[in-house]
């Protein structure tokens, strides 16, 4: 098993590395083929009079843009306004294919994928494509019955994907969503806070030892000027991902002891005031953007997604009255024995709804997403596309506001890229029991020893059936 978990481990991380920068794709992330798409193009003319030849290059390239009948497609996502990526999608499709209206329906990113099981069940219809977040709540869609299989509606070449489709595949067979967009972790760092305390940038190459002594020596002020040296947000992943570079555990196999010292490491940081504490984090709803961009943290370990974030920011800064932020990025720390430009990543990948009344429309923009022209528009705003091109790199950090220093571009390539959480069908009740006892064991209400002995005790249960 483990050696399998490397295979497909290193599997993922070639479709984020390539000859620039060995980067996901989602941030996170974020070669295909080149950026001409059959399925996005097509045959849409109006002026074209023959109507029998319109016709059969629409049943060759798959896509009926060319028909004159309007259509309306609905789309379910998180963050609208602010997400660039999204309004760039809908609207590359919509200039490209006559006759589609995209309809968004916004959830909102606060326990999205609950909502949008919520949405689907019971046979509704009025959604047609979802976008699917996180592997947990992929994996209880395909356990409800909610998506369609979309092995035999791939018009992309499935090894363009570089081993993300196996990643995704169900336990029978079955691909249920298309990634579009993958991310890897990185270490974000405010060059200004390190000028201030005269103290040199992060390097790309820094053990977890180095890093804890790196956010101490940044660490200084008190009360409303304080500036922590580091700062991880109440995602359980901001303290277990670290335990998983080693590409010898997962979070599902059910034995959580190796994450001892990442506990130990991060609850130090927090007692000795080098982090904010978790808790009043959790009661006060700052934000790790929030954070980072106020000058509150020199550091902050964040996927790749949080770059396009920075720059949005940085673009509206004068007009908000606000000061930019002056960042940089190097690649996740990492244990001792691992190799540096290990980190982890995730994947962001869109469905259609099994009972959509629309689905060779819904069908047809899940591929045009993440074709190669799909991917160049992600790339143009910042984010990692899930299937790149050679040239994919190079636009990401082309981007206005995109660090240009060496170190920044250095930090985008990888050696490898692990999942944060591999496909189970357990993968949704698993990250409630962690998450239960990662809460508990960040409040000092239960002890390291009692949460891990909880987690191993309660997943175990829940793999035994």
């Amino acid at each position: 098993m483990k050696n399998l978990r490397k295979l497909m481990a290193l599997l993922l991380a070639l479709a984020m590395c390539f000859a620039l920068a060995a980067c996901g794709g989602s941030s996170d992330d974020t070669g295909s083929t080149d950026s001409t798409d059959d399925t996005s193009t097509s045959d849409s003319d109006s002026s074209t009079d023959d109507t029998a030849d319109a016709d059969a290059e629409t049943e060759e390239t798959g896509d009926d843009s060319s028909s004159a009948e309007e259509v309306t497609i609905t789309w379910a996502l998180w963050d609208y306004e602010s997400t660039a990526y999204w309004a760039a999608l809908k609207e590359g499709y919509e200039s490209t294919h006559e006759g589609v209206t995209i309809e968004v329906i916004d959830l909102g990113s606060t326990d999205y994928m609950t909502q949008l099981a919520t949405q689907l069940a019971g046979g509704n219809s009025e959604l047609d494509v979802v976008s699917i977040k996180d592997i947990p709540g992929y994996s209880n869609l395909i356990n409800l019955g909610l998506l369609e299989p979309m092995n035999d509606n791939l018009t992309i070449d499935q090894a363009d994907f570089n081993g993300v489709l196996e990643q995704l595949t169900a336990d029978d067979g079955s691909v249920y969503a298309v990634p579009f967009r993958s991310d890897f972790w990185v270490l974000y760092y405010n060059k200004d806070l390190f000028d201030a305390a005269g103290v040199e940038y992060p390097s790309n190459d820094m053990t977890m030892e180095e890093y804890d002594a790196l956010a101490r020596q940044l660490t200084s002020g008190e009360g409303s000027d304080k500036v922590y040296g580091t700062h991880y947000h109440t995602w359980r992943s901001d303290v277990t991902l670290f335990g998983i570079l080693d590409g010898e555990n997962t979070i599902i196999d059910g034995t959580y002891d190796f994450l001892t010292e990442y506990y130990e490491l991060v609850l130090a940081e927090q007692e000795d005031g080098i982090c904010m504490d978790y808790g009043e984090l959790k009661t006060s709803g700052l934000h790790y953007s929030a954070a980072f961009e106020n000058g509150q943290a020199a550091m902050c370990p964040m996927g790749s997604w949080f770059i396009a974030t920075l720059q949005t920011y940085n673009a509206e800064a004068e007009a908000n009255g606000v000061d930019e932020v002056n960042f940089g990025i190097v690649k996740y720390p990492h244990p001792d024995g691992v190799e540096a430009g290990t980190t982890l990543g995730t994947v962001t990948s869109l469905g259609v709804n099994v009972n959509s009344e629309k689905k060779d429309a819904a069908i047809d923009f899940v591929n045009w997403c993440a074709s190669a022209e799909g991917a160049d528009i992600m790339a143009s705003t910042g984010s990692f596309p899930a299937v790149s091109t050679d040239d994919t790199v190079s636009i990401i950090s082309s981007t206005e506001g995109f660090p240009t220093d060496e170190n920044s571009l250095e930090a985008l390539n990888t050696v490898a890229v692990y999942l944060e959480m591999p496909l189970s069908s357990y993968a949704s009740e698993i990250e409630t029991v962690l998450n239960t006892e990662h809460d508990a064991i960040m409040t000092g209400s239960e002890s390291i020893e009692e949460g891990i002995a909880n987690m191993n005790e309660q997943v175990q249960a829940i793999l035994a059936g």
